[in-house]
């Protein structure tokens, strides 16, 4: 099926999939702070995965360094104003450890009520961003090691008490996801990810946090 240039769907999925790679912690939220959607890269910014993000609030996870910024944000908002507003603000990081940066905040789309969309981009010059935690389940990991070693879909299936079908379907579900065209590089993607262990053999899974 050949995409239509002109479709909407066509567009947002395109923005979705360069939302998804850009390295910048990103959120697209309403005027009251609620996420509408975000990025791994900010996702990864509270331990947590983009999927997870949509109703949350962007206030519940950034504290302004002064108080009256978010209030003088919501009155330019409720007057119409169109400016770029940048807020200093604190937050926790997913080690626990107290972290600083500069939202920048951008109103996209109409102004009609309940108020425009905010492009939220974050940036934390007081270290590196940790990396976007790799949605993997405990069985996607377990077929993950077993492919590793160099097990057959056959085999993987009578370890794990699947179908060869089911096999292949969880397979192909990671190279969707990690848009990888075969299982070699699905293997070698989940220990660049840290999924795997480099260091352990036979495979098994990675440390959190460590990659």
């Amino acid at each position: 099926m050949i995409e239509d240039p002109d479709d909407p769907v066509t567009w947002r999925n395109r923005f979705l999939l360069l939302l998804d790679r850009m390295p910048a912690p990103i959120a697209v939220c309403c005027a009251n702070g609620e996420v509408v959607l975000a990025n791994p890269a900010m996702a990864a910014e509270w331990g947590t995965t983009a999927g997870r993000l949509p109703g949350c609030n962007l206030r519940d996870f950034f504290r302004p360094l002064a108080a009256a910024q978010f209030d003088r944000l919501v009155e330019a908002l409720r007057l119409g104003r169109r400016s770029r507003y940048r807020l200093a603000v604190r937050w926790t990081g997913p080690d626990g450890t107290e972290r600083e940066g500069e939202l920048t905040v951008d109103p996209v789309g109409a102004p009609a009520p309940p108020g425009p969309l905010l492009l939220a981009v974050l940036d934390a010059p007081d270290g590196r961003p940790p990396r976007p935690a790799p949605e993997v389940t405990p069985a996607e990991t377990r077929i993950l090691a077993l492919a590793a070693t160099g097990a057959t879909t056959a085999e993987i299936g009578r370890t794990m008490g699947l179908t060869t079908d089911g096999v292949n379907y969880h397979l192909g579900r990671l190279k969707q996801r990690w848009r990888v065209p075969n299982r070699t590089a699905v293997v070698a993607k989940a220990y660049t990810l840290g999924v795997l262990d480099a260091g352990r053999w036979p495979p098994g899974p990675g440390e959190p946090g460590t990659t």
